[in-house]
């Protein structure tokens, strides 16, 4: 490839479009880096922008994904013959073999001529081009189009190795294109398998961790441009937030009875802080996360060295959280045998901090 893809600059265009840029400028970046990452074998990386955007716009997956026929058809490819993620329930059924035939149409339609980074990958843009294309059918089809074309023609007939290469010559061609139309090869039904395997990654010649690191920055960027709501005084609602963000089945834990928490007060010889035991007044316990530990229930729970409670259940295999009472009330340490000791000002806090880390995941 005699020139190489600026990745490093298109991710920090992109980063900075998703910052500052009005709305529709901003998801036309998250858009085009969720489908490139899903056309480069990042699949999970693509789902976890697309469900980012989703959860912090409460904006379907279609509204961001299928602004066009050509996106849709790219997407419906990608999606097929795997597990469908979740925020994929909002994007319309295609009839495969008719998008087929609709994408190998498009890719001989003839150029419109119109400067296409005149406007961007914006919707006049892409209007303005498909009237142009209407009006003017004789023009040959461009460049790109016609690579991918070329590209599905030998993947249909069974030569990997040819597509492969005509991939390569594609990758070539847009290595000049800040934010290249991937869509023109996903849309190619034949070359998805060679998509899946780093065809067009190998090709752009994106270095390895690449789409992790787009996808977690583009993820950050979403989390500053739309905050989450800082969890209020309410309990039961701070709760239900950490097992919606855990995607968790099991409804809230029924609370522990008045009457367990004082006669345990009394065996500790100690009246538990504040925040703790409104948790267990909302909640007895918590089952484990994938990275949290089980919370015990207020039955399980006895007093260590200087009035010290552990709160977590040591078998976990996780952290252990211990409520530490200094003099000037008490604190939660979380010590974790890789990240460390963590000290918060209390259990509160400790939760906030797993519902953050929980939202900033997804």
């Amino acid at each position: 490839m005699s020139g190489t893809w600026p990745a490093e600059e298109y991710l920090e265009a992109l980063t900075r479009d998703v910052l500052t840029a009005e709305h529709a400028r901003a998801g036309a970046a998250v858009s085009h880096a969720a489908l490139l990452l899903a056309a480069t074998a990042c699949t999970a990386e693509s789902d976890r922008l697309v469900r980012r955007w989703c959860v912090r716009t409460e904006q379907p997956a279609s509204d961001l994904l299928a602004t066009d026929a050509v996106r849709g058809r790219a997407w419906a490819m990608l999606l097929d013959g795997r597990d469908p993620p979740d925020w994929a329930r909002s994007l319309t059924p295609l009839d495969l073999a008719q998008a087929e035939r609709d994408h190998r149409a498009h890719l001989r339609t003839g150029d419109s001529g119109f400067p296409g980074g005149l406007l961007g990958d914006s919707t006049a843009a892409r209007v303005i081009s498909g009237v142009a294309e209407t009006l003017d059918p004789e023009r040959p089809p461009h460049p790109l189009r016609a690579l991918a074309a070329e590209a599905d023609t030998l993947a249909a007939s069974g030569d990997e190795a040819g597509a492969v290469a005509a991939i390569g010559r594609w990758a070539e061609r847009a290595s000049s294109t800040p934010r290249p139309d991937v869509a023109l090869l996903a849309g190619c039904r034949s070359l998805v398998p060679l998509l899946r395997a780093g065809a067009l990654a190998d090709a752009l010649h994106l270095p390895a961790g690449w789409g992790s690191d787009c996808a977690g920055a583009l993820v950050a960027a979403l989390g500053t441009r739309f905050p989450p709501d800082p969890p209020d005084g309410n309990w039961a609602e701070l709760i239900d937030r950490v097992l919606r963000a855990r995607e968790a089945r099991a409804p809230r834990p029924e609370p522990a009875p008045p009457q367990r928490l004082d006669r345990l007060e009394r065996s500790l010889g100690a009246r538990l802080p504040g925040d703790y035991r409104e948790f267990l007044l909302t909640c007895d316990g918590l089952p484990a996360d994938v990275v949290f530990p089980r919370l015990l229930s207020a039955g399980e729970l006895v007093a260590g060295p200087g009035g010290a409670v552990t709160v977590s259940d040591p078998a976990s295999g996780y952290s252990v959280i211990t409520l530490v009472p200094t003099g000037s009330g008490w604190r939660a340490v979380e010590r974790d045998e890789t990240l460390g000791t963590t000290v918060h000002g209390g259990f509160r806090e400790l939760l906030e901090e797993h519902l953050r880390l929980l939202e900033e995941s997804r």
